[in-house]
């Protein structure tokens, strides 16, 4: 307990510093626009800064699912069906920017569960982000979204490098890579899944 508060306490208080950042960096960019030297360092910079707002986001994001009660509770309906093709969107605008995907969605209408739509939308958009960046371009991704005999289904399949089963046991825990280097350049944070994990904990 006391660690996660002092993750969530720590990562509340990088959020301004970032955002001057973020906002001085901006700055800089215009400025610095005739001068070409300056352009490699800010751009720098300017990633760094994201990727590093990304990573607080995301620990602010867990922090939130750890402490909170059973979606049941508290939660409303939400149109999952709709939320996954939003999603699928997303990640079909990713795919372009990627190289391109085969990207077969089959989505079932009118299925809802009790929920938060944002936790939802973290746990469906990470799992589809994860086909995209790690599928070699013209691959094949398939998605699907289903009333199903134990409740409703939400299934991720593709053509990437996949996962040697030696790392399925530690695949959610926080900040765990199967490749540090890969996954860095692919833009993760290395959160993810644990966010997926615990948001469908919390949705039981």
């Amino acid at each position: 307990q006391l660690q996660r508060d002092f993750v969530a306490n720590a990562s509340h208080e990088l959020r301004t510093p970032l955002t001057v950042l973020s906002g001085s960096i901006e700055q800089l960019r215009m400025q610095a626009s005739e001068d070409p030297a300056w352009a490699r360092p800010l751009g720098w910079m300017e990633r760094q800064t994201e990727r590093m707002t990304r990573i607080v986001e995301d620990l602010l994001l867990l922090a939130r699912l750890e402490r909170a009660r059973d979606a049941s509770e508290a939660g409303e309906p939400v149109d999952l069906s709709g939320l996954a093709r939003a999603c699928v969107d997303e990640a079909t605008e990713l795919s372009r920017r990627e190289g391109g995907h085969a990207i077969d969605a089959r989505i079932e209408s009118g299925v809802r569960i009790v929920g938060f739509v944002d936790e939802l939308r973290a746990a469906l958009a990470n799992l589809l982000v994860n086909a995209v960046r790690y599928t070699p371009a013209g691959g094949t991704i398939r998605i699907s979204w289903h009333a199903s005999a134990q409740g409703a289904e939400f299934a991720v399949q593709d053509t990437g490098i996949g996962i040697d089963p030696k790392h399925l046991p530690r695949l959610t825990e926080r900040f765990y890579r199967i490749d540090r280097g890969r996954s860095r350049d692919a833009g993760g944070t290395g959160l993810g899944l644990a966010i997926v994990k615990h948001s469908l904990n919390r949705h039981q």
